[in-house]
């Protein structure tokens, strides 16, 4: 198998959405799991395209990296890098974001009133665009009923596959995970691996799907 004349996009880590000069919303993600994915992919021969949310890891030999920081930026790194054979959106995108201070927020001055707008859904741009990779490969990062709302993710987004995880653990900022994959042919569930495990069975999919 062989990703040779392929470009592959990825998207890995976390975002922050500023509150005000100092506080940001974020989440735990590690970024490990979408850069295993990319290095895999540079194994096989691929062009690879890494967009990184927020994170200090080293970036894998021969994968072309765009660092950004917000959603909004995460979302026009990704637009800006097609046309791409696949896209494989890893990264744990923020779901709301605010109208950030632009000054410090004081603790005397009481609770802050926060008014929460939703962030842009990369995936959903994707499945939906004219310029729509072969292949649409999302992640669905769960804590309850994981593989049902896999699937019924995989059909809102129009993604091609959905790899779900349950993240009720240390999954987010751990080494080792263990996944479901959501296709059209139905759910496969795979046995818990480590990161780059996982990534270099994804990519070996990805490569004989792409032909």
């Amino acid at each position: 198998m062989t990703l040779v004349g392929k470009h592959i996009l990825v998207t890995a880590g976390p975002t922050h959405e500023p509150i005000d000069p100092v506080r940001v919303i974020a989440n735990r993600s590690s970024g490990r799991q979408g850069f295993a994915i990319a290095e895999a992919a540079v194994e096989l021969g691929g062009r690879v395209t890494l967009v990184a949310g927020p994170v200090a890891l080293v970036t894998p030999p021969g994968v072309d990296r765009v660092d950004v920081e917000t959603a909004e930026q995460m979302a026009d790194a990704v637009m800006t890098s097609l046309p791409a054979d696949a896209a494989i959106l890893v990264a744990a995108v923020a779901d709301w974001r605010v109208e950030p201070a632009t000054t410090k927020l004081k603790k005397g001055d009481g609770p802050p009133k926060l008014k929460f707008v939703p962030t842009r859904d990369i995936l959903a741009e994707l499945g939906s665009s004219d310029r729509r990779p072969r292949l649409l490969v999302g992640f669905a990062a769960e804590t309850e009923r994981v593989v049902e709302r896999a699937i019924a993710k995989q059909i809102a987004k129009r993604a091609d596959w959905i790899v779900a995880n349950d993240v009720s653990g240390d999954v987010m900022g751990g080494r080792r995970n263990r996944v479901h994959l959501v296709t059209s042919d139905g759910v496969e569930d795979w046995p818990e691996a480590s990161k780059e495990e996982v990534a270099r069975r994804l990519i070996a999919r990805v490569a004989a799907a792409l032909g």
